[in-house]
């Protein structure tokens, strides 16, 4: 049975989980950094990167003492390699790197996205490649073509914001706290979604691609303007994500019947209303929809322990000198889109 050590500190959260091949995580261990943060309204890079550099090793440890196993045990130590906020990367990486020439075990480089994409299989063992998947962060709002490990095909990007970068930006502006997703999603459940009118850019354009930034203006105007609410902004600016996550979507979705599935995954598939949404879009094609469970869409080692299971298995490892990197897409041949520069 193979057994992955796998590490993740790409932005805000340090991890280290064990993950066998046959899908069984057997530990998970998690420090979050919230309240370092908090009084920034977002993450510091700086302080992120110190964080990662004490916790991570006792983590390891724990990880380790809680699964009963020890390092020699580990048949491959996966880290994320990128793409993230740099420092962060490179304390995961570094570590990994040091443990798998310690103990004389492959280096398997994984790159953040593959961990959300593949991450749906380690919750779901009959989810079979292809599938159209819906991959929404803080960082990224990305629909792809999933062919196989290793193996992506980028169908539309956002061109300015991540959707949850919107989320996070929305959250700042109305004063909601940190962090922004689930403080803008309480709010949205207390206000009224009709209350506000608020634009959905790109709603039913023959382009594929996501925009978000103009809908991020339009709740700055609508708090200054003084006549509505936080609450029924939140819930309007919710409802705008949502009618433009499920009309680029169902663009794509009608033109792949090969895909097996509508799956969603990364940190902004924690938000209820949008699942209920893509659920409802799924039945409507007649297709499956498959999400994993609320802690892997967070950023987690569980599924860079797995997608570190899946390459692993397909005979994918790296040298000890492969590079941290900030930005490193799934696509890389992916033409490139207006305004999206590296984000893409």
């Amino acid at each position: 049975m193979t057994l992955i050590l796998g590490l993740e500190s790409s932005c805000d959260e340090t991890a280290a989980a064990l993950v066998t091949g046959d899908r069984q995580v057997l530990a998970h261990r998690l420090a979050g950094q919230e309240a370092a943060h908090r009084p920034y309204g977002g993450v510091v890079p700086e302080i992120a990167a110190r964080a990662h550099v004490d916790m991570l090793m006792p983590l390891v440890e724990a990880a380790l003492a809680g699964a009963g196993v020890t390092l020699g045990d580990v048949d491959a130590v996966a880290a994320t390699a990128g793409p993230g906020l740099i420092g962060g990367v490179m304390v995961g990486l570094v570590t990994g790197k040091a443990l798998a020439h310690a103990a004389g075990k492959p280096l398997i480089a994984v790159n953040h996205l593959e961990g959300h994409a593949l991450s749906p299989r380690l919750a779901d063992g009959g989810l079979e490649f292809p599938y159209m998947l819906l991959l929404v962060s803080g960082g990224h709002c990305q629909l792809l073509r999933v062919e196989g490990v290793g193996r992506y095909r980028r169908l539309a990007t956002t061109i300015d914001d991540a959707a949850g970068e919107a989320f996070d930006k929305t959250a700042k502006l109305l004063g909601l706290g940190f962090p922004g997703g689930p403080a803008v999603e309480r709010a949205a459940a207390r206000g009224d979604a009709r209350a506000v009118p608020l634009p959905r850019p790109l709603l039913g354009s023959a382009e594929p691609h996501f925009s978000f930034a103009g809908l991020k203006s339009a709740v700055l105007r609508a708090r200054d303007s003084g006549q509505f609410g936080a609450d029924d902004i939140a819930a309007a600016f919710q409802q705008a994500v949502v009618d433009c996550l499920v009309d680029r979507t169902a663009r794509q979705l009608a033109a792949a019947p090969e895909a097996t599935a509508l799956v969603v995954a990364g940190g902004v598939a924690a938000n209820m209303a949008i699942r209920a949404s893509l659920v409802a879009l799924a039945e409507r094609h007649g297709r499956r929809f498959v999400a994993p469970p609320l802690w892997l869409c967070t950023d987690n080692a569980a599924m860079i322990g797995w997608a570190g299971a899946e390459r692993f298995a397909a005979g994918l490892t790296d040298p000890l000198d492969t590079p941290a990197r900030a930005r490193w897409p799934l696509d890389p041949g992916a033409d490139a889109v207006r305004g999206a520069g590296v984000k893409a």
